[in-house]
């Protein structure tokens, strides 16, 4: 299976160094933070996408023309959705978009869904998210934070939630989702012991979704 990388940061590396776990050829290195970008992009079976938000809605549509299927693990670009959905839609592209590709966050997910749907009715708990995160991270609070309250706001908790965030030194990821009333508090986590586990989600999302077509969550990827 060819693999075209679009961003060769910290996450693109370790995705090139797993691939072959994953038996996958890895044909092109892109990297605009870098400056090095190809004139002609290979001819590749999936890309994998950890560049830069502002990156995204150009490097959907070069990949639409081509028709390759992307996963795009990049953040920060929501407001630019519709543009990138434009340009996978008429390339006839599979995309699998995640702001967190470990299974365990998409498990954490379904489990906040579950908390929220319970707490709804219990206006004695209010609720917070924090997230903390390396220094290096450019967007805040993170699109995992953003996708937890979304869980929250889907799921019946109508009331305030407090969203905050830490940037320093190279935390790769903790989210918290917490309930506190009177006498009792309620917290869950999710802490990501190093990169490795958002890697290999979208190797395994890159597998699922060549030969799609339509927009997809790595929780369509898992069946959850």
């Amino acid at each position: 299976m060819r693999l075209l990388l679009l961003g060769y940061g910290r996450m693109g590396k370790i995705v090139d160094g797993l691939s072959p776990e994953y038996g996958m050829q890895v044909v092109g290195r892109v990297d605009p933070v870098e400056g090095e970008a190809l004139e002609t992009w290979p001819e590749a079976d999936v890309a994998i996408d950890f560049s830069i938000a502002s990156a995204v809605p150009g490097n959907v549509r070069r990949l639409a023309a081509q028709k390759i299927s992307v996963v795009i693990g990049t953040t920060g670009w929501g407001d630019q959705e519709t543009e990138v959905r434009r340009h996978a839609e008429a390339g006839g592209i599979g995309v699998v978009a995640a702001a967190n590709f470990a299974l365990g966050v998409n498990l954490f997910l379904a489990l906040t869904e579950r908390v929220a749907e319970l707490m709804a009715p219990h206006g004695a708990f209010g609720a917070w998210i924090h997230e903390a995160h390396h220094a290096a991270k450019r967007d805040a609070p993170s699109g995992t934070a953003l996708s937890i309250e979304a869980a929250l706001r889907n799921h019946g908790y109508d009331r305030p939630v407090d969203v905050s965030s830490t940037r320093a030194g190279f935390i790769p990821g903790t989210h918290t989702v917490g309930f506190d009333a009177a006498a009792e508090t309620i917290t869950l986590t999710h802490t990501a012991r190093d990169r490795s586990g958002f890697a290999r989600g979208a190797l395994q999302a890159a597998h699922w979704v060549k030969g799609r077509q339509g927009w997809f969550s790595m929780r369509d990827v898992l069946g959850i």
